[in-house]
């Protein structure tokens, strides 16, 4: 059994694994690829990702019955934050795919045999404190603006937000500060889990790797950023279901773009 590691891998040192310039170009292939993958097998993907939807679903109604209306907004914005650590599966699968090997839902569950499952956890785990910092952060904002009190109607609270100075201001603060934590969780995970499923380095070099892949490429990768975005509110549109759709989609592109942003190892250069 592999040792238990998580900042520095199965090696005793911090790796710095080269990355790429890339363009729109290779963000756009990115996204072909990913809906290649989704397409080879989509009904077996949608059943594996029918669990990102419910799970929305289910903190919406907690929200909606649990005296927290003001938190649905940010709720659905702030779910997105976990999409990179939801689609570990999803990575296993375009990884098997590209090798020529059997690429069946039920690999995604290979995942977690993987030697970076500490350092996965990990990633994972500061991914759910940015998600929870988000949310009292939201929770913050409406008090200060509003008070302790909860809105009593969600329909009464979206007419409030709309057509007062008090709403402008939480709309335009709330939408500034998510794009923050948007962009944070961007620059730190945009390649990591990938990575750490194709070589355990553990979880520092992951997000360094996924910092510097957005330093180098600070375009394309806000680029990316915004077409994420913009698909996944897509899919929630039609109560989240569409997600099942647009999340696998995602999933795999974010393994094509981990390749073109990542230069593989020279082992693996060499048997390919």
């Amino acid at each position: 059994m592999a040792g238990f590691h998580v900042l520095t891998g199965s090696g005793s040192t911090i790796a710095h694994p080269k990355v790429r310039r890339i363009g729109v170009s290779d963000i756009l292939d990115a996204m072909r690829s990913g809906l290649a993958d989704f397409w080879d097998r989509p009904s077996h993907y949608v059943f594996l990702c029918l669990i990102y939807p419910v799970i929305g679903m289910i903190l919406l109604t907690w929200a909606s019955t649990g005296n927290a209306l003001q938190l649905i907004f940010p709720l659905v914005a702030g779910f997105a934050l976990l999409g990179p650590l939801a689609a570990i599966g999803l990575y296993e699968i375009s990884r098997r795919r590209e090798r020529g090997e059997d690429a069946s839902w039920r690999y995604a569950f290979e995942v977690v045999k993987s030697p970076a499952i500490p350092s996965i956890l990990a990633v994972g785990a500061m991914l759910m404190a940015i998600f929870l910092v988000w949310i009292f952060t939201a929770q913050a904002l409406y008090s200060w603006l509003y008070g302790p009190t909860a809105p009593d109607a969600l329909i009464g609270f979206i007419y409030e937000v709309l057509t007062t100075r008090q709403g402008w201001t939480l709309l335009l603060v709330g939408n500034f500060v998510g794009f923050l934590f948007a962009l944070v969780v961007l620059s730190a995970t945009s390649v990591a889990f990938p990575m750490l499923l194709d070589r355990d380095v553990g979880a520092y070099a992951a997000v360094a790797t996924s910092a510097r892949v957005m330093l180098t490429n600070p375009l394309p990768i806000l680029l990316w950023g915004l077409m994420v975005a913009a698909l996944l509110v897509l899919g929630t549109i039609p109560l989240l279901v569409g997600l099942a759709v647009i999340f696998p989609i995602l999933g795999h592109a974010t393994w094509h773009l981990y390749r073109k942003t990542v230069v593989a190892p020279p082992e693996r250069k060499r048997r390919r």
